[in-house]
């Protein structure tokens, strides 16, 4: 199973918090809303490092 992208880990976190500001949130759930949130936020944390190295090496080559 290939890993999700970045915009379906943004999608979910944004899920998450809709779930997490309405009036009907399940507070016995609040724990496993959080752990999957942060789960998610390092998951893109990552993500964005990687493409911001990757980026500043391809654009390193531009130098001269």
């Amino acid at each position: 199973m290939s890993e999700p992208s970045f915009n379906d880990n943004l999608r979910e976190l944004e899920d998450i918090l809709r779930k997490m500001q309405s009036e009907q949130c399940d507070i016995d759930k609040l724990a496993e809303y959080t752990r999957r949130a942060t789960s998610l936020l390092c998951a893109c944390r990552e993500r964005l490092t990687a493409t911001e190295q990757e980026l500043a090496t391809i654009l390193e080559t531009l130098k001269v």
